[in-house]
């Protein structure tokens, strides 16, 4: 059963609730809270990218955690991959960096998409326009 405890489905059955039953019985799992990009930078070092990253999510543990971001261009192929190795519960948001990103000459934007260990991939990126140097 999705999320329904035995107590639930049995007191609906009783109260002849037939379309909460069965809307209870087909309900999807509770999607776990994907983190937040809060802010952005990029610069310029040495040959390649830096990315300054400032995540926010309800991080509960190592059960529950945001445990990292992805660089990735406007058709979703990653460029870089950074991991985050610990939860963190007490220090929200938090701001992780990734350094030598090497990008194609010509490009003038990114996207960053973050990734929790329940949640798994953000549906959603954000999106970095390249500051011109």
């Amino acid at each position: 059963m999705c999320r329904v405890t035995a107590a639930l489905v049995c007191y609906l059955k009783a109260m002849n609730k037939p379309l909460a039953l069965a809307l209870a019985l087909c309900a999807g799992p509770a999607l776990a809270d994907g983190p937040t990009i809060e802010a952005v930078t990029a610069a310029r070092a040495g040959m390649g990218w830096r990315f300054d990253v400032t995540l926010k999510h309800p991080d509960t543990g190592w059960e529950h955690y945001a445990n990292g971001w992805e660089v990735t261009d406007a058709a979703g192929n990653q460029i870089a991959f950074r991991e985050l190795m610990h939860p963190h519960v007490e220090e929200q948001p938090f701001t992780r960096s990734l350094q030598n990103v090497m990008l194609a000459d010509g490009v003038k934007s990114v996207f960053i998409r973050s990734r929790c260990s329940e949640a798994g991939w953000s549906e959603t990126a954000y999106e970095v326009t390249l500051p011109l140097q």
